[in-house]
């Protein structure tokens, strides 16, 4: 007989579980929006700094170097950068799951016990 008292309670459950699971992705999401934009105004903030840098240079090997140390800095500052999103991605990822483990575990033993039955 279906029970109208379980079926509100697995509903809340749910209910609960999804809250938690949404504002864990949101935060994860602010978290990355911001490194990336603290990322591109700190990317902005360098090129520009580098545009004036080069501007006052005198001589082709000065600029050359300039522009070196500066292609080979904005390449690791970027590897560096993805690195820490790919990172944070993945945190949010598992952070994402962690409401769903307990319910996803719990139906499985139930299942096994049924199976077993």
């Amino acid at each position: 007989m279906f029970n109208f008292e379980d079926a509100n309670k697995k509903s809340k459950e749910t209910l609960d579980t999804l809250l938690k699971s949404y504002a864990s992705l949101t935060k994860a999401f602010q978290a990355i929006a911001t490194e990336a934009a603290d990322y591109s105004k700190k990317s902005f903030e360098d090129s520009v700094a580098h545009i004036e840098k080069i501007s006052t240079v005198k001589s082709v090997e000065a600029a050359f170097e300039l522009q070196t140390n500066f292609v080979k800095s904005a390449y690791e500052g970027y590897v560096a950068e993805a690195t820490k999103i790919g990172e944070m991605y993945a945190d949010l990822a598992k952070d994402a799951y962690k409401p769903y483990e307990a319910p996803v575990a719990k139906a499985t033993a139930a299942v096994k016990a049924a199976a077993a039955a």
